[in-house]
């Protein structure tokens, strides 16, 4: 893989103009109203795994819509309060099994794993066990990424936002939970969801943010040549006439737009050779993040970024900026 995007230098400095619609506030404002107006109905119900140094709950919860929600909590067998990861998830994978997502209960802290609706039935990913109900009102790519794109208001990646800000009403209810001490964590996809959950939530301390998807979109159609993002490009090559409109719905889900309101200490990471998501569009959103950062680079490597490495570096940081 080459170096195909700008030089590390320049990327350092990379914080080009924000596009965002005048009501971008009002809009999500008004989504988490009406998706707070349903009865978060959070049930907890013991898994039958066998994890006994753990705690293993089976999780549902009403996400937007009121629409069933499935998530993994695991937790330390212990009776003190615990801080909280709330984890997302990749781009078609799902919850998968429990014994998958043990780091962070080996350190002291519980973990949410947040299933991404409609996603987890490939082959190319854990296996998950949400659906979603909501139809398409216009034709889409194949993919996730163009659901809904005919208007804001129907697109899929409302209700996944919508249902990752829900996730975090759920980790703060659970008794065993410190509620001051929730973080929102995910790679990919799930650093994009970790990123507009931080900025969306008052209710987080931290966020971990690796290699995010749903950022800087018009850029990463152009210049991503793997991944998601190549669906928009499939999409507009169909529907030719249609690209201002695209790009005017993805600004309401751009991270970009998120970044600029994200206060929490926030560690993103991205590798400089990582066709997927470019390193360009992840320094446009961690140069317009306005609370305490710190990004990790990894020079020599494509979408897995960091990997383990990485975990090392945000074990450290959070215990350094939550306690």
């Amino acid at each position: 893989m080459p170096l195909f995007d700008l030089p590390l230098p320049q990327l350092r400095q990379y914080r080009p103009e924000r596009h965002e619609p005048s009501d971008f506030d009002e809009f999500w404002s008004r989504t988490l109203h009406e998706t707070r107006s349903h009865s978060l109905d959070a049930a907890f119900v013991e898994a039958d795994v066998q994890l006994p140094l753990v705690n293993v709950y089976d999780v549902t919860f009403a996400g937007y819509g009121g629409d069933p929600i499935s998530a993994w909590f695991i937790s330390p067998k212990t009776s003190r309060p615990v801080g909280c990861v709330v984890k997302y998830l990749g781009y078609r994978g799902g919850r998968g099994h429990p014994h998958s997502h043990l780091v962070w209960p080996a350190a002291g802290w519980a973990v949410l794993v947040v299933d991404t609706r409609g996603q987890g039935a490939s082959a190319t990913g854990s296996h998950g066990a949400t659906a979603d109900p909501h139809g398409t009102d216009g034709p889409q790519a194949p993919g996730m990424l163009t659901k809904g794109i005919a208007s804001a208001e129907g697109y899929y990646y409302r209700r996944v936002i919508a249902d990752a800000v829900r996730a975090i009403d759920v980790a703060a209810s659970h008794p065993q939970v410190d509620p001051a001490r929730i973080v929102t964590a995910g790679h990919s996809q799930g650093g994009g969801l970790s990123q507009a959950a931080a900025a969306l939530h008052d209710g987080v301390s931290a966020a971990l943010i690796d290699a995010p998807f749903l950022t800087q979109f018009r850029r990463a159609a152009e210049i991503a040549a793997t991944g998601p993002y190549v669906e928009i490009v499939h999409y507009l090559a169909a529907q030719r006439d249609r690209e201002e409109h695209v790009f005017a719905t993805l600004s309401y889900f751009d991270g970009v737009n998120f970044a600029a309101r994200g206060r929490v200490p926030a560690l993103y990471s991205t590798a400089l050779m990582d066709t997927v998501c470019p390193p360009s569009t992840v320094f446009a959103a961690y140069n317009h993040w306005i609370g305490d950062k710190d990004i990790d680079v990894w020079r020599w490597n494509g979408h897995e970024c960091g990997e383990a490495w990485q975990i090392d570096n945000q074990l450290r940081f959070i215990n350094e900026h939550c306690g």
